[in-house]
């Protein structure tokens, strides 16, 4: 609630309002002849008073001047860019830069103001109440749009959604493109595809005029939300429109599907985009890039990364970066460190983003102290480390089992006065975890809930391992009850976890009876399950048993993975089972 009114509108502002208001922005004619502003008490935060003194002389503005030849032209005053007096009028912001004519939007103090306001208050009724106290001129358009762009970049959907509908809705203001283009961002975010296309309809019926904008955040809607048939009518309804998709299109259409966990069908899109000729740019292919990475398939992220250097296409900062992260989830951090060397060969400065892909490689590697070797070069160049940096670090020494390293970077993130997350103490639990200290890791977690952060299912699962390690049956039971009881949502691990616990210590009829209860949890078993309750029995050498589960993973529609077969093998008691399971294995691998 702020204490006192906003300051909308500067001297200038209102002489320039005296004599002149744009039709085009206006559905009504503005009965004022200036505004000005006082301070005073406001109950919903801030409050405009216009001021009339009769009737608006119509006069039309002097667009003529004289050339550097010497002859008079003309102007168009709406057609000025901002810097000369211009307002941004459908145009001015542009999908995926979050910037106003390529500038960062920096707000006048007025938008600051109004910023804070719609940020801290939850009533639509009162924002859309100190709203319609703003004057309706080209500045308050531009503070607006400017305000909404800064909303954006911190993904403030909601506030976003209540200036844009209080503009289209009850403004004076004619309904515009970026309006539509913001709202759509917005419900697109929230998951809302609804709402996404009852916008569109809308912006259809007020004759407004979509751009590929309006096509590529509609499809990201679409695509994030599974609808590949909507994601594909889009696309026909371009082409009758006679509008082309582009390349921002295409890239908004396959973030949509990686975000929205479709990622097969976002390879297919990228392969249909270069079969149709629309060449992909820097950010197609650091996309694609940084999907292979995920799935750990730093080969073909190389792969894609060479292809892109084929096509002239010149790689940015984030290109190399995201080849950098795929190498590090592999732990391969001489690769990893070749492309960091690359990337300073093309004339890159590393940030903060390659520094910690460096970090991460040499800690997956293996090599904590690579990885304190990074982050102390990071600092003596110039670049801060932010608090990934430190969850890296101390994540290196806790996989290295180094808990009293991990336990330093934890302290010396506290004395920074970075907050640590909930990442930072799972990783320190993690760490403490390894060497079976069980005491310090519930000293962790109740340290945790005293600073009112509640340990999330992977905290808790790493509890249930450590506790299953040091045969603490009962204390597992006790936590896995509490789980089930709402204190946080078990996941599959949870189960996969107690399946590989109790078979491992031949308890098979409570292994049986925790993946009896998958089914009515509505978890689905995965290859990990399948594969633990394998292990149980295959450590007895129970090969028959093993056959039978494996016959029954194959029926359920799960295929086995590299483990799977080791494990199955690994119940064999003679080499004729041997070669029926080495037998049974290369013929699924022809088949599919």
């Amino acid at each position: 609630m702020l204490s006192s009114s906003i300051s909308i509108c500067s001297s200038a502002l209102a002489s320039t309002t005296a004599s002149y208001v744009s039709p085009f922005m206006l559905f009504a004619k503005c009965p004022t002849s200036y505004i000005t502003t006082r301070t005073r008490s406001s109950e919903f935060g801030f409050k405009c008073r216009a001021k009339g003194a009769g009737s608006i002389e119509k006069t039309k503005r002097d667009s003529l001047y004289i050339d550097k030849h010497g002859k008079f032209r003309h102007f168009d005053h709406k057609k000025v860019s901002r810097k000369k007096g211009g307002f941004l009028r459908g145009r001015g912001w542009k999908y995926g830069s979050g910037f106003v004519d390529g500038i960062f939007p920096v707000l006048t103090p007025a938008a600051e103001e109004i910023f804070s306001f719609v940020q801290k208050e939850q009533d639509a009724n009162k924002v859309w109440s100190s709203l319609d106290n703003l004057p309706p001129t080209n500045t308050t358009w531009d503070d607006l749009i400017s305000l909404c762009v800064r909303l954006r970049l911190n993904k403030k959907w909601d506030s976003i959604i209540l200036v844009c509908e209080w503009i289209l809705e009850r403004s004076r203001y004619r309904p515009d493109v970026i309006c539509y283009n913001l709202l759509i961002e917005a419900f697109g975010q929230k998951l809302d595809f609804k709402k996404a296309e009852s916008t569109y309809s809308e912006l259809l019926e007020t004759r407004c005029i979509p751009t590929e904008d309006t096509y590529a955040l509609l499809l990201k809607a679409y695509s994030k939300c599974g609808l590949v048939a909507h994601s594909e009518a889009v696309f026909a309804e371009m082409r009758r429109n006679r509008f082309p998709p582009s390349t921002i299109v295409y890239n908004a259409y396959i973030e949509g599907l990686v975000k929205g966990r479709n990622s097969e069908q976002a390879l297919v899109v990228f392969q249909r985009m270069k079969r149709e000729n629309c060449e992909p740019n820097a950010d197609t292919y650091t996309m694609i890039i940084n999907f292979y990475g995920k799935e750990k398939r730093s080969y073909m992220a190389l792969e894609v990364f060479k292809e892109m250097q084929n096509r002239k296409c010149k790689p940015n900062i984030c290109a190399y970066t995201a080849l950098m992260n795929a190498f590090a989830r592999d732990g391969l951090c001489e690769k990893a460190e070749e492309i960091f060397e690359q990337l300073q060969e093309a004339g890159h400065e590393p940030d903060v983003y390659a520094y910690n892909a460096l970090m991460e490689a040499y800690s997956r590697g293996g090599y904590p102290y690579g990885a304190a070797e990074i982050f102390s070069l990071m600092q003596q160049m110039g670049c801060e480390p932010d608090r990934a940096s430190y969850n890296i670090i101390l994540d290196a020494y806790g996989r290295a089992g180094l808990h009293e390293g991990a336990q330093a970077v934890f302290d010396k993130m506290k004395s920074l006065h970075i907050e640590p997350t909930m990442k930072s103490h799972m990783l320190l639990v993690s760490a403490y975890a390894k060497q079976g200290n069980m005491s310090k890791c519930e000293s962790i977690l109740h340290g945790m809930r005293k600073t009112g952060i509640e340990p999330d299912t992977f905290m808790l699962n790493t509890m249930l391992n450590l506790y299953g390690r040091l045969g603490q049956f009962d204390r597992m039971e006790q936590l896995l009850s509490a789980m089930e009881n709402g204190e946080s949502t078990p996941d599959i691990s949870t189960y996969n976890i107690l399946i590989n616990v109790y078979g491992k210590a031949g308890f098979f009829n409570k292994m049986e009876e925790i993946f009896a209860r998958l089914e009515s949890k509505n978890l689905e078993a995965d290859v990990v399950t399948w594969t633990s309750r394998l292990g149980g029995y295959s450590k007895k050498k129970r090969f028959s048993k093993c056959l039978e589960i494996f016959e029954e993973m194959i029926d359920s529609g799960c295929y086995p993975d590299g483990g799977t077969a080791k494990v199955l093998l690994s119940s064999c008691t003679s080499q004729q089972q041997i070669e029926q399971v080495t037998s049974l294995i290369r013929t699924m691998h022809k088949h599919s």
